[in-house]
């Protein structure tokens, strides 16, 4: 009867310990040592805009056109003005792509993880897909260039475009969702930035 009155009391008291235990404090975000490598981050991200422009004016379809006159644009042949929208898809994919590579090669830095580094990612990721639109632009130019003054009833190959602001939305979104998920996945009040 003792011991289990004991037992009880011992019981009791581990309660009341947890009820009133005090816990560590949390951990606050870092600005001020994050910012330097923060800028680093932001800049080898946005580099990656040349080799995504370079890639995509290899992958993406010219488009083939008919001169009907002197005076006016060529007309594109029949079905060739679908490889806009192939212009555009490839360039969305291979964005998102490097976003998800991106964002988990910052999330690799574990020293540094955190909002800081992940908006300077994100910024990155919206530099490098502009960088990118760009440069595949100028890419694409230079390898489907005009030599010769078509005569009229030639088809000649134009390079391929991109008409559309939205495809600089796919690589931040990329970025962000790796390190966002990652984060998730992680459960540390830190992030796990202590080595210990």
């Amino acid at each position: 009867m003792r011991e289990s009155a004991g037992t009880a009391q011992r019981e009791n008291g581990t309660a009341w310990a947890r009820v009133f235990a005090v816990e560590p404090p949390r951990p606050k975000v870092v600005v001020k040592a994050d910012l330097l490598p923060a800028l680093t981050v932001l800049s080898m991200v946005g580099l990656l805009g040349i080799p995504i422009g370079w890639i995509w004016s290899m992958l993406a379809p010219p488009q083939r056109m008919r001169v009907v006159s002197a005076d006016r644009d060529p007309v594109p042949l029949q079905l060739e003005s679908w490889h806009r929208f192939d212009d555009l898809a490839i360039f969305l994919l291979l964005g998102f792509g490097a976003g998800l590579l991106a964002g988990i090669a910052v999330w690799l830095l574990r020293e540094r993880r955190g909002p800081v580094i992940l908006l300077a990612a994100i910024t990155g990721s919206v530099f490098a897909a502009w960088l990118g639109m760009r440069m595949g632009i100028a890419f694409a130019g230079g390898r489907y260039t005009i030599t010769d003054a078509p005569a009229i009833g030639d088809v000649v190959v134009k390079g391929p475009v991109l008409e559309s602001g939205w495809a600089l939305l796919a690589q931040p979104l990329g970025t962000a969702l790796a390190y966002g998920t990652l984060a998730a996945w992680n459960g540390r009040d830190d992030l796990g930035r202590r080595l210990g």
